[in-house]
């Protein structure tokens, strides 16, 4: 079996841990991860196999916000393997974020707050940019350009002996509010990271009626709060120390306070063994940490509209169209 797994991280993470846990399940796998930085590939990749010397480990480098990279890397994928089994696809950004103080004073009057401190709904803004290909730095990175490189590894995905499996990392702040469909890459809001999360959600539930007959499976998963490299960008360090206390605290009441990439990484491990012919297409499977420690996978169904989604994926398909055109000699 081989399997490729797309992170942007190095040496910390969900992607670390979900690695390590893959290969507590399966031993015979071939791992292949994915980062923006070769360096970093490789430290990832000694990390691993210092704790599991027989294990098939290799690396690619990419940068999923930049679509060259993605062809590139692609193509390479292309040559390397047959088939793939299972594509993770993990890498997100959330650039400088912010904290409204205020609504979240007003959500501790109202007694909302910890809806609020488990969705980050109303609390958390980014502010976006335009990356080297014209296109929102957080759509490109977050969704479109997985969404470029499932496209171009059709070949090795779909019509393979067993089914193929995409699983994407998506998030509890995933928000219909967030998205507009006229506005699909958020360039007018404050909330780029949620709608693009929310797009994620959009794109796997047409994928999956799209290639369904084709072996193709397509699932989401969101792993929680988990304090990781982008989770510790949002306050300074010193803060996150003082919180750390509170937060153990909060999660006898907020199960998706995950806290640890190991347990952030429940609902990813929970579903490479699963067969995804009886998974449902518009369920979202959270990882959960009870107030004990005790890590477990939550279904919940997804507030998408299956109508909203096939018109997105017709966007997606006309954006497409209209960058690929300047990279015809990347394309085979």
């Amino acid at each position: 079996r081989s399997g490729l797994y797309l992170t942007p991280c190095s040496c910390s993470g969900v992607g670390l841990a979900l690695c390590r846990r893959l290969l507590e399940e399966d031993g015979r796998i071939h791992l292949c991860i994915a980062c923006r930085n070769g360096q970093k590939n490789e430290a990832t990749r000694d990390l691993i196999l210092a704790d599991y010397p027989a294990a098939q480990v290799s690396t690619v480098e990419v940068d999923l916000g930049n679509l060259a990279s993605v062809l590139r890397v692609a193509r390479e994928l292309r040559c390397r393997f047959q088939r793939l089994d299972f594509v993770y696809l993990n890498a997100g950004i959330m650039p400088n974020p912010h904290v409204n103080f205020k609504a979240l004073w007003h959500g501790l009057l109202t007694g909302k707050v910890l809806h609020m401190l488990t969705t980050a709904e109303g609390i958390m803004t980014q502010t976006d940019r335009l990356n080297g290909d014209g296109l929102q730095e957080v759509f490109a990175t977050n969704l479109f350009g997985h969404f470029i490189l499932v496209r171009q590894l059709e070949s090795l995905l779909c019509g393979n002996e067993k089914p193929s499996r995409l699983i994407w990392t998506s998030s509890s702040n995933a928000r219909e509010s967030a998205f507009s469909l006229s506005d699909y890459q958020h360039a007018k809001g404050q909330e780029s990271y949620s709608s693009s999360k929310y797009a994620t959600d959009l794109t796997s539930v047409v994928l999956n009626r799209k290639f369904n007959k084709q072996g193709l499976y397509s699932s989401v998963v969101c792993p929680g709060l988990v304090m990781s490299n982008m989770t510790y960008r949002i306050l300074p360090v010193f803060l996150w120390k003082l919180l750390m206390p509170i937060m153990w605290l909060i999660r006898f009441f907020a199960k998706t306070y995950t806290l640890t990439p190991y347990n952030g990484a429940e609902a990813h491990v929970w579903l490479f063994k699963q067969k995804p012919e009886y998974l449902d297409a518009l369920v979202k499977y959270h990882s959960c940490t009870s107030g004990l420690g005790k890590s477990y996978v939550e279904p919940r169904k997804m507030d998408v509209d299956e109508e909203i989604a096939e018109k997105f994926y017709q966007k997606l398909l006309e954006l497409e169209k209209q960058t690929l055109e300047k990279y015809s000699d990347l394309l085979d």
